[in-house]
């Protein structure tokens, strides 16, 4: 079967509209709908010089046939028109509701996965809506409590994380054991089940420099960590940790793995975007629903220049229409 991907290009003044309509040129082997506004992106394509025919859905019932040059657009209106790398909080709403719509589209089972383009954090705030990131406000649209994992290399290190957009301040108070039970039973579970790795093995990260060095340097691997590793190894799970975050990220310990699992944001993202920046792409876990990302932001600088790199656009929809065929088979 023919999965249907819903996508999101994201933020409308930046390279997300521009990396749809370029890759849109291309024949994949899966049914595109775009969730966005077909002026924005009609306008941004005789931009880029490109034709592109857009086609606008008035239901998901009988989704034509995917065809090369060919968008097919579920149309979400923006408030005010987008002009290519100036940020506007009028279409905040927009961009929330394209989100939305889209994920309501595998909710009814019209599509198999989501991918999402790059989203501008701070225009959401300056238009009064508080947001604090797409995979946040997936949880509050889904109900559920998800997982970020970023991949590179093609599949080759995937970097999952405990906590995600926090202040490094409130980094520590985060990490209790209920978090750290609910994220690990989470990434092993998808790990089996969206990649059919029938025994993870999962690296993990010590919060503190050494992994604390026996409590010198901070109690939370001994009080927290360990215990919840212990426990789970009794019931047969492959952990390794909690290891110093600066050796764990070397290939003595990478080639053994499946995934790493990162106590906070810039613990474990930075390393794996220098492996695969451009590349890389975000999978969002523990969600009823499939959702890949691209790995970078809005770049509004080059929006509507046609100087984009499209590396992690590909990925991230092969990637999705990879875990909607492997859902399909489960």
């Amino acid at each position: 079967m023919i999965p249907t991907i819903a996508i999101t290009p994201g933020e409308p003044a930046g390279i997300g509209p521009d990396l749809a309509i370029i890759n849109a040129q291309e024949h994949i082997n899966a049914k595109l709908i775009y969730f966005a506004d077909p002026d924005m992106l009609a306008a941004r394509a005789q931009t880029l010089n490109i034709k592109i025919n857009i086609q606008c859905l008035t239901s998901l019932d009988n989704i034509p046939a995917a065809q090369k040059n060919t968008m097919i657009v579920f149309p979400v209106k923006l408030s005010t028109p987008c002009e290519a790398g100036q940020l506007n909080p009028d279409n905040a709403q927009y961009i929330l509701d394209s989100i939305r719509l889209a994920v309501e589209s595998q909710q009814k089972n019209k599509t198999q996965a989501l991918m999402t383009g790059p989203i501008h954090k701070g225009v959401i705030n300056d238009a009064g809506i508080q947001f604090s990131g797409h995979t946040e406000y997936l949880a509050e649209l889904t109900s559920a409590t998800p997982v970020m994992m970023l991949a590179a290399e093609k599949d080759k290190l995937r970097v999952a994380l405990v906590t995600t957009h926090l202040p490094l301040s409130q980094v520590s108070q985060a990490i209790n054991k209920s978090t750290l039970q609910k994220v690990i039973t989470t990434l092993h579970s998808d790990l089996q089940s969206k990649y059919g790795i029938a025994e993870p093995r999962i690296l993990v990260c010590g919060l503190n420099p050494h992994a604390g060095e026996n409590g010198h340097m901070g109690m939370e691997e001994i009080e927290i960590i360990d215990p919840v590793l212990n426990s789970f190894r009794e019931d047969g799970m492959s952990l390794i940790g909690p290891l110093p975050a600066d050796t764990l990220f070397t290939p003595k310990y990478l080639e053994q793995a499946d995934a790493v699992l990162a106590m906070y944001h810039d613990q474990g993202l930075p390393v794996l975007k220098h492996v695969g920046f451009g590349h890389a792409i975000n999978i969002t876990l523990g969600l009823p629903i499939i959702r890949t990302s691209v790995d970078h932001g809005t770049a509004l600088d080059l929006a509507a220049t046609s100087n984009v790199d499209s590396g992690s656009y590909k990925a991230a929809l092969d990637s999705a229409i990879f875990l909607a065929n492997n859902q399909t088979l489960i």
